[in-house]
């Protein structure tokens, strides 16, 4: 019965997703394709399930139309409202589908990413594990959604794990990549994130796949590289939440280089295009905030926490409220901090990088140096030894923090990237040491960099630089050669040492690029806009299901 219930939703693809009724195979199919794009524009991934026998999507039909206007990437936060409802229903009547389990535990992780609301990692953790337990045999669908759950929990070891057991069992499903990606680089292991890459763009070509690309080149410090390939996808995406993406990538690219103007602008093209992409509302209350505009900065921080309480979001706006001497309204903010990092910390998150590296500037560094000793075990990544380096820096131990500020400026090491933040926390660190020469150079360097990278230790390093003054004349200062400066990196526990992959030979140059690219963007005015600028016409997101939320289903066991 089931199956000629399947077979004749099959046949009508134009059904609506009325109340209480569920999903066909093919729009599911389809819906789900969609997330599994947005996820890997969002840093995670959704399961794409293997549905050879589905037909191909049909031309007309209100869903299939719906779909074909959103593509890939472009399913809307009621869309997977909807799937997920569709999904606890079916399975209340079916709690031996594993697939179907599969699905609905993936989609718990999504959405717990797009509201910033780790509660529903724990409904994802047991949704993913029955459906290993109800299809324990080649369940990849499974293995890539425990992947996407451990990677959102900042678990990297466990998302390895799940991620390479994917690969293992389907090598040629490129969704699991994207993720695979960012594991690697959280692990401190460069060289599979730059066999990771290749493996995907021999698998795939798209918007997506270039976002991921230029997020690579640009942690590698391969600016223009990184600019045309955003730039590509920028132009090849087609629906408004990928045209985000990449514009948003594009805004962040800007704002490292210093450049908060053009910075500002992309990140409001961004929300031209879907005004619900809070990380471009939270970079543009950045890109504000170096531009000295801090009232509507404070108005796009405030705006974007309302619907994406991120801990990170938390702590942009504390620091913000530090450097325009609101110490009252910076304490509350970094109270919230603590009490978000409490709540993920109960559903299984693992927040110890950004709180280790809150206590080293507004706590206690020491605290810090425990809690980012323990994440170093863990995840050995530059951004690691950034953190654990400042605070040891900030605890007095600045012998032992050259080797990590060290480390994580390597080029040969993963730290390519050209981050105002990290060169001034070395800059710092060589000061601590007297190493006067070089502390002058790398504290200049970030400057240069980024003028206005933090409103909290930007002023802090332009004081710096002019504490230690012109270089005496007649002779070398004491900038090399030292025990201290001369340290070597120290060694990740249990992760590869690599070096940075090679530049890719085949990179075309952005003046050779084939694709039309919109002019540079122009410096905004300078009146206030608002905090979510006004959308550009786009489809219309699907309406979310005025049926009362459905109780999550029983696992067959239960």
């Amino acid at each position: 019965m089931e199956i000629e219930e399947r077979e004749a939703e099959r046949q009508d693809p134009t059904t609506g997703t009325e109340p209480g009724r569920r999903l066909s195979p093919l729009v599911k199919h389809m819906l789900i394709s969609a997330v599994a794009g947005s996820l890997v524009l969002t840093g995670a991934l959704l399961v794409l399930p293997s549905s050879p026998e589905l037909p191909a999507p049909p031309a007309a039909g209100p869903e299939g139309q719906a779909m074909n206007a959103a593509a890939l990437g472009a399913a809307s936060l009621p869309e997977l409202t909807g799937l997920i409802g569709e999904s606890e229903s079916y399975l209340r009547g079916h709690p031996r589908d594993g697939l179907s389990w599969a699905v609905l535990g993936s989609a718990y992780v999504e959405r717990g990413l797009r509201t910033a609301d780790s509660a529903y990692y724990p409904k994802a953790e047991g949704a993913l594990l029955t459906s290993l337990k109800t299809r324990p045999a080649g369940n990849v669908d499974a293995l890539n959604g425990l992947a996407a759950l451990a990677n959102a929990r900042h678990d990297y070891r466990a998302a390895k794990k799940w991620g390479e057991a994917a690969v293992k069992l389907a090598p040629k499903r490129w969704t699991t990549y994207p993720l695979l990606s960012d594991t690697y680089g959280r692990l401190g292991d460069y060289k599979a994130v730059d066999r990771t890459l290749q493996t995907l763009t021999k698998l795939r070509s798209g918007a997506d796949v270039l976002v991921l690309e230029g997020q690579v080149y640009q942690d590698r410090g391969w600016r223009e590289d990184a600019n045309a390939t955003l730039s590509d996808a920028a132009v090849l995406a087609s629906a408004p939440s990928e045209q985000a993406a990449c514009l948003h990538q594009l805004g962040e690219l800007a704002w490292e280089r210093g450049e908060a103007a053009q910075a500002l602008n992309y990140f409001n093209q961004a929300l031209a295009a879907d005004p619900d992409h809070d990380a471009s509302l939270a970079g543009r209350g950045r890109a504000l905030t170096s531009l000295g505009r801090t009232t509507e900065a404070v108005q796009a921080y405030r705006s974007v926490l309302t619907e994406q309480p991120r801990p990170e979001y938390v702590l942009e706006l504390g620091e913000l409220y530090e450097s325009i001497g609101f110490g009252d309204a910076a304490k509350g903010q970094y109270g919230l901090l603590r009490k978000r990092v409490e709540a993920d910390r109960v559903n299984g998150v693992d927040d110890s990088l950004l709180i280790g590296r809150f206590e080293a500037d507004h706590g206690d560094p020491r605290a810090a140096v425990t809690l980012l000793r323990a994440e170093w075990k863990r995840a050995p990544s530059v951004q690691t030894a950034d953190a654990l380096g400042w605070a040891l820096h900030r605890s007095g131990a600045d012998k032992e923090a050259m080797a990590y500020a060290k480390r994580a400026t390597d080029p040969k090491r993963g730290g390519g990237g050209v981050s105002a933040l990290f060169t001034y926390h070395r800059g710092e660190v060589e000061r601590g040491l007297k190493l006067d020469g070089a502390a002058r150079r790398h504290i200049g360097e970030a400057l240069r960099i980024n003028p206005a990278f933090s409103p909290v230790l930007a002023p802090a390093a332009k004081k710096a630089l002019a504490a230690l003054g012109q270089p005496r004349a007649g002779g070398a200062e004491k900038a090399r050669g030292t025990a201290a400066n001369t340290a070597p990196a120290p060694r990740p526990h249990a992760a590869p040492r690599s070096s940075a992959p090679k530049r890719p030979a085949t990179r075309r140059p952005a003046s050779e690029s084939p694709v039309k690219r919109p002019a540079a963007p122009v410096a905004p005015p300078k009146s206030a806009a608002p905090a979510k600028p006004p959308a550009a016409p786009t489809p219309a997101p699907a309406k979310p299901s005025s049926r009362p939320a459905p109780q999550a289903p029983k696992s067959p066991d239960a």
